[in-house]
């Protein structure tokens, strides 16, 4: 059998002619691969013997929880699509309370605070009803579109942002 040889007895002929040929042309090796990755292949081998940081050694902690709240929300006035009014929080989106809606009473759109009165199931709560009672049945239209009332709402409400 030609090429063959028997386990333990070295290196092929063929492998220990190969290894020589690409040692004596290690230089122009590496200046094609330099050629081909412009410059990125020796840049990869200083970064390589070079430690540029020290590596971490032992266990990694990662905290894999919710990113953080800050303690108070910042609450803004919010009229959705389907004329639901509600204060929501500006950092998470999330509702915090539904203040009303905007309704067709006789033929007129108007703004309803959420109080069982109004016909809601749930209310809103009795201090920010009593705040807002000066805007229930407001009619909408003459000057006042939905950014106006956001705004009046937010202004009635103690709110920085509309």
């Amino acid at each position: 059998m030609v090429g063959f040889k028997r386990p333990g007895s070295g290196p092929r002929r063929e492998d220990v002619a190969a290894r020589r040929v690409i040692e004596s042309n290690w230089g122009t090796i590496e200046r094609i691969a330099d050629q081909i990755s412009d410059g990125g292949y020796s840049a990869r081998r200083r970064a390589a013997a070079t430690p540029s940081e020290p590596q971490p050694s032992g266990k990694l902690i990662c905290d894999m929880g919710a990113p953080r709240r800050s303690p108070e929300p910042e609450p803004y006035v919010r009229i959705s699509p389907n004329r639901r009014v509600v204060a929501a929080d500006a950092e998470t989106g999330r509702q915090l309370h539904h203040l009303g809606e905007i309704r067709r009473v006789g033929g007129t759109w108007r703004f309803l605070v959420a109080t069982k009165a109004n016909g809601f199931f749930a209310p809103v709560e009795a201090a920010i009803a009593e705040r807002l009672l000066a805007l229930d049945g407001v009619e909408m239209g003459n000057g006042r579109d939905d950014a106006k009332l956001a705004a009046e709402i937010a202004e009635c409400l103690g709110y920085s942002r509309a």
